[in-house]
C-alpha cells in the first residue's frame, strides 16, 4: 500500500533530526520533559541487514549505525549484527537469536517483508521494539525509516524520458529490469517508475528479478534482446545499480556498443563509474548516512524512553499491509548523473575523485571535468 507521503514535513523531521543531535537532546538526562528513560547507555541494538550482492549495506549501512550509535551512548552502546545474505530462514533465526538475547530493540530490514511478521509478533510480545529500516516489514513494527520509495521510481521514471528527449513516444520500447517481488520497495520503485513511463512509451519487457541478483538480471535482459532485438531497445529501466551491471554484461555480450539510457539506484562505485564511462544513464542518490544515522538516533531514543525526541523524528506516516498509521520518516533522494557527481557522492564523502578515477577512467573523468 502506498505510504502518506509527506515531503515537506519527512524534510522538515531530517533538519530536525540533525538538530537533536548537534543539539545532544537525544542523550539527554531523566529530568527532560521527555519521559523518564527506561535504558542508560548500555544499550544493545540488535541490527538484522538482508543482504550482501548490494555494496551499501558492508560498506555504508551497518559501519555508520554503528559509528552513531557509539557516540549517542558516549561508546557504551553496542550493535549486535546479523546479515542473511538473502535467506529467508537464515533471518528468521537470526532474529529470534536477538530475541532470545534479549536485545533492547531491533533495526530490521527484511529479505521477506511477509514472511518476517511472525517474528516481529515474537519481538513485539517479548518487548522488544521493532524499527522497520529501509524496508517496511510486516507485523507491529514501532516505526519505519526509509526513502520515499515512489519517488525514487518517479525520478528514475523522468530520467529515462530525459534521456530519450523530446522524440519519446509510444514507438520507443522500453524494457524494465525491476526489483525482486518479495522486497516491497521494489512494487513501489515500479509503481513511481510507470506512472511517468505509461502512455509515453512502449513497456516492451518487465521482469520481477529473484532475490535482485545481476546475474538473473543478465539472463532476463539476454532473453529480451533475443525477442525484441538489440536494435529495437530505447531505454531500459533497472531498479537499481547492481542489475544495472548485469545488464551491461548482457548488452557486452549481444555486442552493444552504443548502450541506451539505464536507470539504477544506490550510486554504487561501479554504477558511478559506468555513468563517467556512458554505459549507464543515472543512478539514484540515496544519503544513507542521513538514514542511517536517523535509525540509530531512533533506536537510542525509543529505548531510552524519549518520547518526544523519538515522535520528532517520526513525523511521516506510512501503512502496511497489516498496520497502519505507522510512524516514520522518509528521506528525500536525487538523481545522479554525470552533471553532479561532484556534488553529491564526492561532496557527501561517500567518494573520493581518486576512488572514482582509476586508470580505467580517467580519460573520462577529465572529459566531464572530474579530476
Amino acid at each position: 500500500m502506498r505510504p502518506t507521503r509527506r515531503i515537506a514535513i519527512s524534510v522538515a523531521a531530517s533538519t530536525m533530526t540533525v538538530s537533536l543531535a548537534a543539539c545532544g537532546v537525544l542523550n539527554a538526562s531523566s529530568d527532560s520533559s521527555s519521559a523518564t528513560p527506561t535504558k542508560g547507555d548500555d544499550v544493545t541494538i540488535g541490527l538484522l541487514l538482508p543482504e550482501t550482492a548490494n555494496t551499501r549495506y558492508e560498506d555504508f549501512d551497518y559501519p555508520i549505525i554503528k559509528e552513531k550509535v557509539a557516540t549517542l551512548t558516549n561508546k557504551r552502546g553496542k550493535v549486535d549484527y546479523a546479515n542473511a545474505d538473502q535467506d529467508v530462514n537464515k533471518q528468521a533465526t537470526q532474529m529470534q537469536q536477538m530475541i532470545d538475547n534479549k536485545v533492547d530493540i531491533i533495526l530490521l530490514d527484511a529479505v521477506d517483508s511477509h514472511a518476517i511478521a511472525g517474528e516481529v509478533k515474537k519481538a513485539k510480545e517479548a518487548g522488544i521494539p521493532v524499527i522497520a529500516y529501509d524496508r517496511l516489514a510486516e507485523g507491529p513494527i514501532d516505526a519505519y525509516i526509509s526513502f520515499d520509495n515512489e519517488l525514487v521510481g518517479e525520478v528514475q521514471g523522468r530520467s529515462l524520458l530525459d534521456a530519450l528527449g523530446s522524440d519519446a513516444s509510444t514507438a520507443d520500447k522500453i524494457v524494465m529490469m525491476n526489483g525482486s517481488p518479495t522486497d516491497p520497495n521494489a512494487k513501489q520503485f515500479k509503481a513511481g517508475a510507470l506512472s511517468e513511463l505509461n502512455g509515453k512509451v512502449t513497456i516492451a519487457k518487465s521482469y520481477d528479478t529473484k532475490d535482485w541478483k545481476p546475474e538473473n538480471a543478465q539472463a532476463n535482459m539476454a532473453a529480451a534482446i533475443e525477442e525484441i532485438g538489440k536494435g529495437d531497445i530505447a531505454a531500459i529501466y533497472s531498479a537499481n545499480d547492481g542489475m544495472a551491471g548485469g545488464i551491461v554484461k548482457a548488452l557486452d555480450a549481444a555486442g552493444v556498443t552504443n548502450p541506451p539510457p539505464i536507470t539504477g539506484q544506490d550510486a554504487e562505485l561501479a554504477a558511478v563509474q559506468r555513468i563517467v564511462a556512458g554505459e549507464q544513464y543515472m543512478s539514484v542518490y540515496k544519503s544513507y548516512p542521513q538514514e542511517a544515522e536517523a535509525a540509530a538516533q531512533m533506536a537510542v531514543a525509543k529505548v531510552q524512553g524519549h518520547d518526544i525526541q523519538f515522535d520528532a523524528l517520526t513525523q511521516d506516516n506510512v501503512d502496511s499491509p497489516t498496520n497502519k498509521d505507522i510512524p516514520a520518516q522518509l528521506v528525500t533522494v536525487t538523481a545522479l548523473t554525470k552533471k553532479n557527481i561532484k556534488s553529491t557522492v564526492i561532496a557527501d564523502g561517500i567518494y573520493k575523485t581518486s576512488d572514482i578515477c582509476t586508470t580505467k577512467y580517467t580519460a573520462d573523468c577529465q572529459a566531464i571535468g572530474l579530476k
